[in-house]
């Protein structure tokens, strides 16, 4: 891959630097943000993004999902490798074997509110003991010589055990370069709203950079949430998913203070097209096309017929067929450069 300039003494301030210049960042997802969908969002304006969630166990076992995870391509340069697990020193021997992939930071799954992964100590299961929490990642801080992030929720449950602003404070004086704080609890799941209001706490109380994550569906979500915590930053999830043109609405409103139209028909379908031929590419059929399904709701969003045409293509195994689909949609259209929403 490309290489990536060593950063400076401080890791904290190269994190910075890197999020002043780029606010909002692709969240890492599960089966969603590998190295295709990375390669579409960076088109439509994303910079810096995560891996899916790699697993110690498996990435030192030699799990061959696992592995592939942590592959960043020349275009990769930007991308940071998550990685979570319940063991402080497997954890840091699997941030050692990541860093080797030469990613440009090394963030620590601390959210995940899955019970199969939380109810292990893994993710937001860490959120149980602070001081293990805190311990171990200073151990992995210590063990590798890229910066390390950490990203968590503000808590397991009610307010009265909410320690993120506490936990924020010793985080930083574990050595980890920057924070995304998941604006709900891990017993919140995603269900109810996201409070912003701990991210700017927790901003307040150190001096590395802080991301906002939670309930940044749009632009102007992106501009408020920097705008009400002081933060440096956004990171974006499933709304990604479904509207990746979020990235380049965002930059547009931040960096320019322009409210830029969405996407037209052509662009959605071109997109559908773009993203089925890469993940077919990637691999395979049938599983190239399965997996791009999640996407096609949001990304046929407002088209004339888009629930019927959608169907046809969550039925249709094959590459071919669904480009057949897709050309037969805009032919028998008037699929001009109208604006949908």
């Amino acid at each position: 891959m490309s290489a990536v300039e060593p950063p400076p003494p401080s890791h904290a301030s190269s994190m910075r630097a890197l999020y002043d210049q780029y606010p909002v960042v692709l969240a890492p997802m599960e089966d969603v943000t590998d190295a295709v969908f990375r390669r579409l969002c960076r088109k439509l304006g994303a910079v810096v993004a995560m891996t899916e969630f790699v697993n110690v166990e498996g990435l030192l076992r030699g799990c061959r999902n696992a592995r592939r995870k942590i592959q960043l391509a020349d275009d990769d340069g930007f991308t940071a490798i998550q990685i979570y697990g319940s063991n402080p020193e497997r954890l840091a021997e699997a941030a050692r074997f990541a860093a080797a992939a030469r990613p440009l930071f090394i963030d620590i799954n601390c959210g995940c509110w899955v019970p199969k992964i939380a109810g292990r100590g893994a993710g937001a299961g860490w959120l149980r003991d602070p001081a293990a929490m805190v311990a171990m990642a200073k151990m992995v801080v210590s063990s590798v010589p890229v910066p390390v992030t950490v990203k968590t929720r503000i808590g397991l449950g009610p307010e009265s055990h909410m320690p993120i602003v506490d936990l924020a404070r010793r985080l930083e004086d574990a050595g980890v370069a920057a924070l995304t704080i998941h604006c709900r609890t891990a017993e919140m799941g995603h269900s109810g709203a996201a409070d912003w209001a701990w991210a700017a706490r927790a901003r307040e109380a150190v001096g590395v950079p802080v991301l906002v994550n939670g309930d940044v569906r749009s632009a102007a979500d992106a501009k408020r949430a920097m705008a009400e915590t002081g933060c440096t930053g956004v990171m974006v999830g499933r709304r990604a998913v479904e509207h990746p043109w979020i990235f380049r609405e965002a930059r547009a409103l931040l960096e320019r203070g322009a409210e830029i139209a969405p996407p037209t028909a052509v662009e959605r379908i071109a997109l559908c097209r773009e993203h089925l031929i890469a993940n077919v590419v990637k691999r395979g059929e049938p599983f190239g096309v399965h997996c791009t399904r999640r996407h096609l709701s949001g990304y046929l969003r407002g088209l004339p017929g888009a629930a019927s045409l959608r169907q046809r293509l969550n039925g249709c195994d094959s590459l071919e067929g669904c480009l057949a689909i897709l050309d037969s949609w805009a032919s028998h259209t008037e699929a001009t450069p109208a604006l949908f929403g």
